[in-house]
């Protein structure tokens, strides 16, 4: 079991136009509401998982809003991160996940962390 940080830096983040689109042209997708994860095994990289959020502006209309929601999803991530890096740590590849919000309104931090421990020990199972 290696240590791992609480941080979720620059180099954790999933970038690149053609990486997004062949992570959700590719990858499984499954929803914990309010959260619809998509996630696929690529080649390994640095770090074991790389990670997008998207707030949909079709859903919430108010950039302050969707800035904040982003912001507890990342929280709530970067906080429960570490079971899923545990698991990846051994694998000889480096795991893709796009996490997006899909409820109209904006939910409380308790729900949305909750999901997302739901949502990573479903992608620990697979």
């Amino acid at each position: 079991m290696l240590p791992h940080s609480f941080t979720f830096a620059k180099k954790e983040h999933l970038t690149g136009e053609i990486r997004i689109a062949k992570l959700f042209s590719e990858g499984k997708a499954f929803i914990c509401y309010p959260l619809r994860i998509v996630f696929s095994a690529a080649e390994k990289e640095e770090t074991p998982v790389k990670v997008v959020v998207s707030v949909p502006k079709k859903r919430c209309k108010k950039a302050v809003k969707r800035n904040r929601i982003r912001r507890m999803i990342k929280e709530a991530y970067r906080l429960h991160k570490n079971d899923l890096l545990n698991q990846l740590s051994t694998q000889n590849f480096t795991l893709h996940m796009a996490i997006t919000y899909v409820s109209d309104e904006e939910l409380p931090y308790a729900q949305i962390e909750k999901k997302m421990v739901e949502a990573l020990h479903k992608i620990i199972q697979n």
